[in-house]
């Protein structure tokens, strides 16, 4: 009988340091960021969704540079994804970082003192692209092209006014 009990218990032992491991590791995971690290993780964010848009736009942008070739279903690839993701900007700037003294970000002042306008901004960028995919739908590189530089201003808008260089 002891031969029977004892392999079980060691079992039941391993599954209970198991269990008991496991939920002290969630545990940890649920602990609060600190201030600085939510702060970073704001920044993190909303540099990882202009990383996004950016590499959706960068086929859009070779184009514009004759680097490669006119590609409409491509740009009606990259306007649809970037009109997506603009209402976004708006939102992973919800959280102030201007405080943040441990914290690197080029985000100015006026995303937070002028929001309003940030999102007119934003809103501009979707607009745009909105136009760049109908452009593209008729397979005219030039007034694609044109769209496309309706783009790049919507970007300068909101770059001049509320990101340092």
């Amino acid at each position: 009988m002891r031969s029977f009990v004892k392999p079980h218990l060691v079992k039941l032992g391993l599954i209970a340091f198991t269990a008991l491991a496991t939920a002290q590791a969630v545990h940890a995971q649920d602990a609060p960021p600190s201030p600085e690290e939510a702060l970073q993780k704001a920044v993190d964010t909303r540099q990882a969704l202009f990383k996004v848009i950016d590499f959706n736009w960068q086929p859009v942008a070779q184009m514009m540079r004759k680097k490669a070739p006119f590609d409409a279903a491509a740009v009606q690839k990259t306007a649809a994804r970037v009109e997506a993701l603009a209402p976004m900007i708006p939102d992973v700037f919800a959280v102030d970082t201007r405080k943040a003294t441990n914290v690197k970000t080029r985000a100015r002042e006026g995303i937070w003192s002028n929001a309003a306008d940030f999102k007119v901004r934003a809103d501009d960028l979707a607009k745009a692209m909105q136009a760049l995919g109908a452009a593209a739908k008729t397979g005219d590189q030039a007034a694609t092209m044109k769209a496309a530089q309706g783009v790049g201003k919507a970007c300068s808008g909101c770059h001049d006014n509320y990101k340092d260089k």
